[in-house]
């Protein structure tokens, strides 16, 4: 173990994917990882398997946040959960809109809010949002809703080192591209398909290359904050552009 001063670990979305290798890789760092997701038999696996700290929570529930907060010292925040739905602003519902923002942004800013207190009275911390290259690009098939959260946690991991200059804290923005996880098969509603349509041909990251990013950030000496990291895989590029035809009836 480094000469790191951190001690204990709050990560959300913990209990698969990419929340779930961030426990364990966390873990084995010696950190005492608390462990907050949904699913609370999934959560008791994985404490089974790291000695992790679960907590059967969902960053939705505002209350339960804040207890679980009030009785904790969390030196690293890893703000992971996420949602997304298929489709876009002109076919997506009310109740999508309501969901993606709670869960991924509203519950990132509150549970930051709750934390950094703790942080800027010990003069210590990290807090590392897991964001997406939804963010920073615009691409045709992307969930409008959901690019729309994830830009604005940029936007805070931005704001929230200004917000705590003079403080020996760190901010630390993870920006995964396509990664493998149950994301596409809860899109879509079947595993077995995501993984022929999105994975079996393709080159994807792995949850455990952006657990790996994350250690890197928080294990970095204490006079280094790794601001942000653009995660992609070898065979994927980001952008691009496209041109449609005038229509016949065009002016």
């Amino acid at each position: 173990m480094s000469n790191q001063p951190y001690r204990t670990a709050l990560v959300t979305g913990a209990s698969s994917g990419i929340g779930a290798e961030i426990v364990r890789r966390l873990s084995r760092e010696g950190i005492e990882v608390h462990a907050l997701a949904r699913d609370a038999a999934r959560l008791e696996q994985l404490s089974q398997e790291t000695g992790c700290v679960v907590h059967a929570v969902s960053v939705s529930d505002q209350a339960g946040i804040e207890a679980l907060v009030s009785g904790l010292e969390i030196d690293i925040l890893v703000n992971n959960a996420g949602q997304s739905r298929t489709g876009n602003i002109t076919n997506t519902t009310p109740e999508d809109i309501d969901a993606l923002v709670d869960v991924n942004l509203r519950a990132v800013l509150q549970l930051t809010r709750l934390v950094v207190a703790g942080m800027i009275k010990r003069d210590r911390g990290h807090i590392v949002n897991i964001t997406s290259i939804a963010g920073h690009y615009a691409f045709a098939g992307g969930n409008t809703v959901y690019h729309a959260t994830k830009a604005g946690v940029h936007s805070l991991s931005q704001q929230l080192r200004c917000d705590l200059f003079g403080h020996h804290i760190r901010v630390t923005e993870v920006s995964p591209a396509r990664c493998e996880t149950e994301v596409f098969g809860r899109l879509i509603g079947n595993m077995e398909e995501a993984k022929k349509r999105f994975f079996d041909e393709y080159e994807s990251l792995l949850p455990e290359d952006i657990a790996n990013s994350v250690a890197f950030a928080v294990m970095a000496p204490q006079r280094m904050n790794v601001s942000f990291m653009e995660v992609l895989p070898t065979m994927q590029v980001v952008g691009g552009l496209n041109f449609a035809k005038k229509t016949s009836g065009a002016a």
